[in-house]
């Protein structure tokens, strides 16, 4: 099967922004006049330390894009110690140790970003990758049930929720799934090959066959070459209209 890999969240910490006024003449309006500039000068402590936290966080963003995956989780980590109510630097934290293969992490990651804000669609996707990765295949489907009903036409989670549901041996559901992420992008190779898993693991040759097919004419090489060895398709691949297709 062709699994969806997880993206960089693109959200990013909102700057605070203010002013202030002049002041008055009475003794009651420079006692006020105090606590205004007392509180601007709070705001002017916090709005650095926002810009601070900020840099960190594009910091991790552009080192997580290099594949500089422990860096970035520094860098993260430093944006987070500052600003601890970030979502987004904790979903992407996550996904640099999800490519550390340290899932159990990422997942504690992408669980802290859910509880500071339960409507982040990419800490609920992320999560299911994590929780798929660590064969933990009903929670994540769960989880990537999370995101689609966030974002229903997000076709990355409607695979790999298929393909959740594949390890379960719910392959009538995994194909559902894959026709609603076919459904929303029509030439979606991926959705087409695992279709052809899902049935190749429940013998059924001709369908097998035919959604094969269609990913093959999508992308040839990729699809001739994995389907020789996947194995998905182990029950069909001795079949002779299956050897053709691979020719």
């Amino acid at each position: 099967m062709v699994f969806r890999h997880c993206f960089v969240a693109s959200g990013l910490i909102a700057f605070l922004t203010f002013g202030c006024s002049g002041g008055g003449n009475s003794s009651v309006e420079n006692t006020t006049q105090v606590v205004q500039e007392s509180n601007v000068t709070q705001l002017f402590i916090e709005a650095k330390a926002t810009q601070k936290a900020e840099d960190y966080f594009h910091q991790g963003n552009n080192l997580l894009d290099r594949q500089n995956y422990e860096d970035a989780i520094k860098a993260y980590d430093k944006a987070i110690a500052i600003k601890a109510e970030s979502p987004e630097a904790l979903i992407n934290r996550g996904i640099a140790l999800t490519s550390l293969q340290r899932y159990q992490d990422a997942l504690g990651s992408y669980n802290r970003a859910i509880a500071i804000k339960a409507d982040k669609y990419e800490a609920w996707y992320n999560r299911g990758i994590a929780l798929t990765s660590l064969q933990r295949y009903k929670d994540a489907v769960t989880s990537y049930n999370k995101a689609i009903a966030i974002k229903p036409d997000k076709y990355e989670a409607l695979i790999n929720r298929g393909i959740a549901l594949t390890k379960l041996h719910r392959y009538q559901d995994a194909i559902a799934s894959y026709n609603r992420a076919i459904a929303i992008k029509q030439d979606l190779h991926q959705a087409y090959y695992n279709k052809a898993c899902s049935y190749a693991l429940q013998s059924n040759l001709e369908l097998a066959i035919e959604n094969l097919d269609k990913a093959i004419k999508l992308v040839p090489n990729k699809y001739k070459k994995l389907a020789k060895t996947d194995p998905d398709f182990s029950k069909v691949r001795s079949e002779k209209q299956f050897q053709e297709l691979l020719q």
